[in-house]
């Protein structure tokens, strides 16, 4: 008798060890499929999300030709203007890329573009074009781990943040009296959130445009896990900030926009679509109403994700150079 109860505890101990492993290893599997392209590329299932979110995009000749005329305007800019590959290194060792394109004048305004989740610089250029036109410096990185810059995971806006820390002093090494614009899309819009919350943000930065941003990590982790791998929000986000923690060195919850315009003294204009099905409106909301700077909310109707320049350039880069004007100083020009 005491034999066989031995052995079942034995067996019920194997059971939940075995039970706890494959757990842990699915979970450890899914961060890796949420934060680490070069093994999110390898997935069938990256595939599928990627078809699911195009078709979730709106869709219409309309948008299709205002994006259509947005690229072949960057890209006959880009045929004709200088550019640069500035590099710099983290302090944990990583070598990250941008491009850089000089202002047609002399001036000391300057815009720092960042990309969305899984992005890449070169989507940020028909951004860069309409700033060009309007006499901006423009610096365009690779975040860590996407690109041509290093990484071995996304740093869904965290150490993003620090990161282009490091490039506002490079820009800073370059113009000493640099006005800054931060403008992102998606998880850069909360990367550059983040970084209005940091104390060590220089006052160069002027003013944010935060286009289809996030309100925090966790909850689109969490949001993504059920959406995309049927997997509950608790325990796996629990689970996942531990893991990453061990293996990326940062915790999810740090990445919060949220708490982060709580402390902002940064003028930000919040952009989003509410036809958005990959981050909800709702968000753009909630970072508005919870940010302590000067703001405005641009709501653009039938616009899915970062689509709301497709939808109405004039009126969405209007908005944002009415914006801008407010809030830059005079003077930011310093020849004609």
């Amino acid at each position: 008798m005491r034999k066989n109860k031995k052995r079942r505890r034995i067996v019920a101990g194997v059971v939940v060890f075995l039970l706890v492993a494959g757990y842990l290893t699915a979970v450890n599997m899914l961060v890796s499929a949420a934060l680490v392209p070069s093994f999110m590329e390898k997935l069938e299932a990256f595939e599928r999300i990627t078809e699911e979110s195009y078709a979730a995009l709106a869709q219409t000749p309309k948008i299709e030709e205002n994006r259509r005329t947005a690229l072949t305007d960057a890209q006959k800019w880009f045929r004709s203007v200088q550019l640069k590959k500035p590099a710099i290194n983290t302090g944990d060792g990583y070598r990250l890329i941008a491009a850089e394109f000089p202002a047609e004048k002399e001036s000391h305004r300057w815009v720092i573009l960042l990309h969305g989740y899984t992005g890449w610089k070169e989507e940020m250029y028909p951004f860069a074009y309409w700033y060009a036109t309007e006499g901006y410096h423009i610096l365009v990185p690779d975040l860590r781990c996407q690109g041509e810059s290093e990484g071995d995971f996304i740093g869904m806006g965290w150490t993003d943040h620090f990161d282009c820390m490091l490039w506002i002093q490079y820009i800073l090494s370059c113009d000493k009296d640099a006005q800054i614009v931060l403008h992102g899309q998606s998880m850069g819009a909360a990367t550059a959130l983040m970084m209005t919350g940091d104390e060590a943000l220089p006052a160069n930065v002027r003013a944010v445009v935060s286009d289809c941003a996030y309100t925090d990590a966790c909850s689109m982790f969490g949001e993504k896990a059920k959406e995309w791998f049927h997997l509950p929000a608790f325990p796996v986000v629990d689970t996942a900030r531990i893991l990453l923690k061990l293996r990326g060195g940062y915790d999810l919850k740090d990445a919060s926009a949220l708490d982060a315009v709580k402390k902002s003294a940064t003028p930000t204009l919040f952009i989003h679509g509410d036809s958005d099905a990959m981050i909800s409106v709702e968000m753009s909301e909630q970072l508005y109403e919870a940010a302590a700077c000067d703001k405005e909310l641009l709501i653009v109707e039938g616009a899915g994700h970062a689509q709301s320049q497709d939808i109405d350039p004039d009126a969405y880069y209007g908005a944002v150079r009415t914006f801008l004007q407010s809030h830059l100083p005079e003077g930011g020009q310093t020849g004609s």
